[in-house]
């Protein structure tokens, strides 16, 4: 089981390549950029721009995996991406994981005057990037006469220093977005429980089959919000005061309460339901000090390393 640390994009910088530069020392495998320009709802908060972050992060921050959970589709024409994330594929030396959705967040298109589609048009759209983005990664010159986007003699260089250079779909619409997945991702990422993880994975394994692709062939990656505490009265007491005094969530929930002994048995059923990473936002695990001790007791006393 790998295990990706996910800063929180408010963070200074210097608190940012703090967390990540612990997080490398201590065993994780992979750092996650969330990208967005802004909060989602009525409480602003600090954006930075993901790519250039994971850029800066990358550079810094040797050996683990960097990428998008996830970048939004219409915020940059695919090819431009698909050139950004190669550029950055060299500076890592092959460390960078494409992540890759169809954009939900309407108050950043309707603020930079970014056009947003009905859903079925943000899926569509998705699918001819895949298409792109594929096409420039492996072929020597593209052409692509898509509805949404066009490629004439189109090249790419450097290609990536991986082969292939991961794309992560994430989502997990079953109709569409899992298809989608099944078509063209290396990696697939959904927030949730193992039993969400298990049944929208059973989806993509059969959206697979419908293609005629090995669902082996795609890494499954968890997102979470997790609530560790080396007792479980005291995991408890941090959903506590996160969720206003809830009880910990039934069944399923992307939030996930425990101590080290409760965690590794979630964590074994993440494994069962065929997760191959699970990607913990920092969202939840306290203030500066407290993210460094909640970070340590995972990898420490759950993780094993």
């Amino acid at each position: 089981m790998r295990f990706g640390f996910w800063p929180c994009p408010w963070l200074p910088f210097t608190e940012v390549i703090e967390l990540c530069t612990h997080a490398e020392a201590t065993g994780w495998d992979g750092v996650w950029v969330a990208d967005h320009f802004m909060a989602a709802g009525s409480t602003p908060r600090p954006f930075p721009e993901a790519w250039t972050t994971l850029s800066a992060i990358g550079a810094r921050v040797p050996r683990v995996r960097v990428g998008t959970m996830v970048t939004g589709n219409t915020y940059r024409h695919p090819a431009v991406l698909a050139k950004m994330a190669a550029t950055l594929d060299h500076i890592t030396g092959g460390r960078v994981v494409l992540g890759l959705g169809s954009g939900w967040q309407q108050n950043e298109h309707r603020q930079y005057g970014i056009e947003f589609s009905d859903v079925p048009g943000r899926l569509a759209r998705l699918d001819e990037a895949c298409q792109v983005i594929k096409s420039l990664y492996t072929q020597p010159v593209s052409n692509f006469d898509g509805r949404y986007y066009q490629l004439t003699d189109a090249t790419l260089d450097p290609k990536p220093v991986q082969k292939p250079l991961p794309l992560l779909i994430g989502g997990g619409g079953e109709k569409v977005t899992l298809k989608i997945t099944a078509k063209y991702a290396d990696e697939w990422n959904h927030w949730g429980d193992a039993a969400t993880m298990a049944q929208k994975g059973a989806i993509l394994d059969a959206h697979c089959a419908a293609v005629g692709r090995d669902p082996a062939e795609i890494q499954r990656t968890a997102a979470i919000l997790l609530f560790i505490g080396r007792t479980k009265s005291e995991a408890h007491a941090r959903w506590a005061a996160y969720s206003g005094g809830n009880k910990p969530p039934p069944s399923p929930s992307r939030n996930i309460v425990g101590s080290p002994a409760e965690l590794r048995d979630i964590v074994a059923g993440f494994e069962e339901a065929g997760v191959d990473e699970i990607i913990v936002s920092d969202a939840t695990l306290g203030e500066h000090a407290e993210k460094f001790e909640a970070m340590d007791l995972l990898m420490g006393e759950v993780a094993g390393r």
